[in-house]
């Protein structure tokens, strides 16, 4: 058997003793992953049981859903881009500097990583419509000002923002910390200062991994169910993405057209998958 470098393992005998079998080690560890892709590939083909031709037809022609559509790929791309936006600059930061309180903010930004969804649109629901701001609290100031953001469209993006943010400067920090800073330190040495190292050096070299971060961010954002619920609510026609179709249609009875638009999201999933993959090419090891 040869390990994912390409080298050949060396099971035969050196040395004084024998060297134990490694066969019991990759049947365990292969029996390991095939368990779990099997349990995967089950939940695919269990959802796809409850799919009648009726339901795909149902999806189809549901001019709510349609709206979902359309409201998930508005809200899932303005949220990648505010993502890369702001992973970019908070990923270099942390690739490239040590400063006091570096680790302190390091695993605050993993927080909206290891929080339940629920609780992170339950802190965003109180942090506009409970904290003092103004005399009043920010929806309230925002409503004045003649914006509404809580149970409307600029919510289901800010829940989105939150988590996928996240997910997105790991993957840009590791970017940035596979890039050799000597490529930087040299054009400093030639000229340049640091924002110019910056834009002409280490952004060109980390165009593969920002595009990456960016279609793991717009799955990411597509996948947001909890926090959406709780600080967007679930109105058909007005704040509905196709994860609250699958509630809304589980709540009034429809499981075969929740199975569908689950389908539908399976495959989008598997789409920006593919797509990852094919971007990095495994060069990324955080994916």
């Amino acid at each position: 058997m040869s390990s994912d470098d390409g080298r050949k393992e060396d099971t035969s005998v050196s040395g004084p003793g024998r060297i134990p079998s490694d066969i019991p080690f990759f049947l365990g560890i292969g029996g390991l992953a095939l368990c779990y892709t099997c349990l995967i590939t089950a939940l695919v083909l269990a959802n796809m049981t409850a799919i009648e031709w009726q339901d795909l037809l149902g999806m189809w022609y549901n001019p709510d859903i349609h709206a979902s559509i359309r409201l998930t790929f508005l809200t899932c791309s303005v949220s990648a881009i505010l993502s890369i936006l702001c992973a970019v600059p908070i990923g270099y930061l942390l690739s490239r500097f040590r400063f006091p309180g570096r680790a302190v903010i390091d695993a605050v930004l993993d927080i909206p990583i290891v929080l339940p969804p629920l609780v992170v649109g339950l802190s965003l629901l109180i942090l506009f419509n409970k904290v003092p701001f103004a005399g009043g609290s920010l929806e309230k100031w925002l409503n004045d000002h003649g914006m509404m953001v809580t149970f409307a469209i600029p919510a289901i993006i800010l829940a989105q923002f939150t988590v996928a943010t996240a997910f997105a400067i790991r993957v840009v920090k590791n970017t940035f910390d596979q890039i050799d800073h000597r490529s930087e330190q040299v054009a400093m040495t030639l000229g340049c200062n640091r924002s110019g190292a910056f834009w002409n050096v280490a952004l060109p070299q980390a165009g593969q991994g920002l595009v990456a971060a960016g279609v793991l961010a717009w799955a990411r954002a597509l996948g947001e169910f909890g926090p959406i619920l709780v600080f967007a609510g679930a109105t058909r026609g007005r704040t509905e993405v196709l994860a609250t179709s699958v509630f809304l249609e589980i709540n009034i009875g429809n499981l075969g057209g929740a199975a569908a638009v689950s389908l539908l999201m399976i495959i989008l999933a598997l789409g920006l998958i593919s797509l990852i993959r094919f971007i990095t090419r495994s060069k990324t090891p955080f994916l």
